[in-house]
């Protein structure tokens, strides 16, 4: 695979750039925060290198052709609000999946579907991508909702596909194709 371009990407509240080293401590506030994660697949981070991993995780899945991952921000103030990425990009299938996590203080705002919607117009206009996929904790009711509102459909569960920390629990799988974004036109207008 080739190397991806990672965007900056603006809609009218938010910007999305590539994660830099400046954003080491947010991204570890973020991830360490037992609330925000407690429907995540892995435990909140304990550890700041990880932080670092994730910055450069993140140019590295762009030089490697796996994916892109950008902070969002809101424009008025440059607050940073979380990040969102699209990974395992594979162009044989012509798929990826969508991943995001929000700080506590911007739930409720629209901005999950502001800046996935921004993140998949792009790709959808760039990739030669045909299929999303996502997956949400059956307890994330809110995250959910943002998918369907981007237009994902529902496809299925998976039992107890997560155990994090001694909790056990199930994932709804999501899907959004090419011919459905093109159809109803959601993406675009976000």
């Amino acid at each position: 695979m080739g190397s991806l371009r990672t965007p900056t990407l603006e809609t009218s509240r938010l910007r999305l750039r590539p994660v830099v080293d400046s954003d080491g401590d947010a991204v570890f506030d973020l991830m360490s925060n037992a609330h925000v994660l407690r429907y995540w697949d892995s435990s909140p981070w304990t550890d700041r290198s990880l932080s670092r991993r994730f910055v450069e995780r993140s140019a590295e899945a762009a030089r490697s052709g796996f994916g892109v991952r950008v902070v969002v921000e809101r424009m008025e103030d440059g607050e940073f609000l979380g990040w969102v990425s699209l990974t395992d990009w594979n162009p044989d299938f012509r798929s990826a999946s969508l991943g995001f996590v929000y700080t506590e203080a911007s739930w409720g705002h629209g901005y999950a579907t502001e800046a996935a919607g921004a993140l998949l117009d792009w790709a959808f206009g760039s990739w030669d991508l045909n299929r999303v996929q996502a997956e949400a904790d059956t307890r994330n009711i809110a995250c959910g909702r943002v998918l369907e509102k981007l237009g994902f459909v529902r496809e299925g569960t998976l039992r107890e596909d997560c155990i994090v920390d001694g909790v056990v629990s199930d994932s709804w799988v999501f899907g959004l194709l090419r011919r459905d974004v093109a159809a109803s036109g959601i993406i675009a207008n976000y």
